[in-house]
C-alpha cells in the first residue's frame, strides 16, 4: 500500500498544469485509470497466489473560483467553509454500504468483520470507477484531504477546531498530534489547502 500511494502521488505531481479546467480534470481522470491498470496488470505480485498492490486516492484541482475533489476508496475530502465541516467524498467500503444499501446502524455495521474492506480502490480488483464532485470555490475554503488513519482517530468537532486555525500548517500539527495521541492503528496522512 505505502509503494502504490508513493507511486500515485508521485505521478499526480508530474501531470501539467497548463491547460482550462475540464481538460485538466479529463487529464486526471484519465490519468488515475491508467495508474489503476498499471498497479492491477504490471505491479502486482504473484507467487502462487495474487497479492493487489492498490491504494485509495482523493484528489483535488482547484483553478481560480472552481474545484474538483476527485476519489476512489476510503480516503477522504473535507471541506471546512464559514464554520462548518463537509465531508464532500462518500467512502468506497462494505461498512458505508452496510449503512447506507442494508439499513444497519453505524455499530451495527462497524462489528461486521470485514467493515472496512473497500469497494473500489486504484489496483484492486473488477471494475474501477472514480467519483467526482465540482463546486464553486469561496474565499477562506479549506480543504483536508486525508487517510483514514487520520479521521478514524478524530471525531467532526476535533477536526473542525483544527480546521478554524489561522495556517493550515498548524492544522496539521494539531490533527497530527491527535491522531497519535490515539491508538493510530494505520499510516496517516494528510494535505490541508486554503483559499
Amino acid at each position: 500500500g505505502d509503494r502504490a500511494s508513493r507511486l500515485v502521488v508521485e505521478s499526480l505531481a508530474e501531470l501539467p498544469a497548463s491547460g482550462d479546467f475540464a481538460n485538466r480534470l479529463q487529464h486526471l481522470r484519465r490519468h488515475l485509470h491508467w495508474l489503476n491498470r498499471r498497479l492491477a496488470d504490471e505491479l502486482t505480485v504473484t507467487d502462487g497466489q495474487r497479492r493487489i498492490m492498490g491504494s485509495t486516492v482523493a484528489a483535488l484541482l482547484v483553478e481560480g473560483s472552481r474545484a474538483a475533489c476527485v476519489w476512489a476508496g476510503d480516503s477522504r475530502c473535507y471541506l471546512w467553509r464559514w464554520g462548518c465541516l463537509y465531508q464532500l467524498t462518500r467512502d468506497h467500503s462494505l461498512l458505508r454500504e452496510l449503512i447506507e444499501d442494508q439499513g444497519m446502524s453505524p455499530e451495527q455495521a462497524g462489528r461486521h468483520p470485514s467493515a472496512h474492506a473497500l469497494t473500489r480502490a486504484l489496483g484492486g480488483d473488477g471494475a474501477f470507477a472514480l467519483d467526482v464532485l465540482e463546486l464553486e470555490l469561496h474565499p477562506g475554503d479549506t480543504f483536508l484531504l486525508c487517510s483514514d488513519g487520520l479521521y478514524r482517530e478524530l471525531d467532526e468537532v476535533a477536526l473542525s477546531q483544527a480546521l478554524s486555525l489561522a495556517s493550515p500548517i498548524a492544522t496539521l500539527e494539531q490533527l497530527f498530534e491527535q491522531a497519535l495521541q490515539g491508538a493510530a492503528p494505520d499510516n496517516i496522512t494528510a494535505v490541508v489547502a486554503r483559499r
